[in-house]
């Protein structure tokens, strides 16, 4: 499907089969629209929570069988009744996107964990819903690769979310490495801060793998959906490694030669 942000992974792409893509992209624009309303343009705080609300509205509507008002809803009530889909999955994408508006830093490694319970493993999750794999253990793995493709992309935005005035890295770990807020600030590299970056990008990869023999209880072509995402979160990881973690200078993201190495390493799988 056509995007108009980069995205580092494959979104409804052909390797998802003919009759879901369409369930997967109506999942994708709510969730990437309710992103953007916490995150782009100038609006503030409170219209941005009210925006958010009004989503969380259209939600009760079809919790309640009541017609939504807006046609991404009127699409999104017809995936939600053809493939029995979880409403409260939805609920917990918009409570993650309302908390990036109002909270800007997190206390520690588990807070930030229960960020991406709500922030991305839902869409893990309604995936699953909608291959009809929901076994507790498959469940399980999915969130692990779904929170370490969010823990993957903080640590490449750590500059990027720095403008937002949004800092993900836990505040335990910066005094730990000996860094502080003013060095994000200034965009300044130093050996403490690879180091930290290192124990970051362990954490992630840790969590990738935990997640990775997903892959292996998959059909045909949403196996090799996975194979490919969780290639390209590590692949990530490799090059932020290779930059020493400088993400001020260097920002790593996947180009197109990146492709063979993922489809290589998603064979060997």
């Amino acid at each position: 499907m056509p995007v108009e942000h980069y995205e580092n992974f494959p979104v409804a792409s052909l390797l998802v089969p003919a009759r879901l893509r369409r369930p997967i992209e109506v999942i994708y624009r709510f969730a990437r629209s309710a992103d953007d309303i916490a995150d782009e343009g100038e609006a503030t705080p409170p219209e941005r929570l009210a925006a958010l609300a009004a989503y969380q509205a259209e939600l009760d509507r079809i919790a309640s069988g009541q017609p939504p008002q807006t046609a991404l809803f009127v699409d999104l009530a017809a995936v939600i009744a053809q493939h029995a889909l979880p409403i409260q999955l939805f609920r917990d994408l918009l409570d993650a996107f309302a908390q990036d508006v109002v909270k800007k830093r997190y206390a520690d490694y588990p807070e930030l964990l229960d960020y991406c319970r709500r922030s991305a493993n839902p869409v893990g999750r309604l995936v699953l819903h909608l291959f009809g794999r929901t076994e507790p253990e498959h469940l399980e793995q999915s969130d692990c690769i779904c929170s370490a493709l969010q823990l993957i992309n903080f640590w490449q935005d750590v500059a990027v979310d720095w403008q937002k005035d949004r800092v993900y890295i836990p505040q335990t770990d910066l005094p730990h490495f000996r860094i502080s807020e003013a060095d994000i600030a200034a965009g300044r590299w130093s050996a403490e801060w690879a180091a930290l970056m290192d124990f970051e990008i362990d954490r992630a990869s840790r969590l990738m793998q935990l997640g990775a023999p997903l892959v292996h209880a998959l059909p045909g072509r949403l196996g090799w959906e996975i194979r490919l995402t969780v290639q390209g979160g590590l692949r990530i990881l490799e090059r932020l490694r290779q930059v020493r973690g400088d993400v001020f200078h260097r920002r790593p993201k996947l180009g197109k030669a990146d492709w063979l190495v993922l489809a290589v390493r998603a064979f060997r799988m």
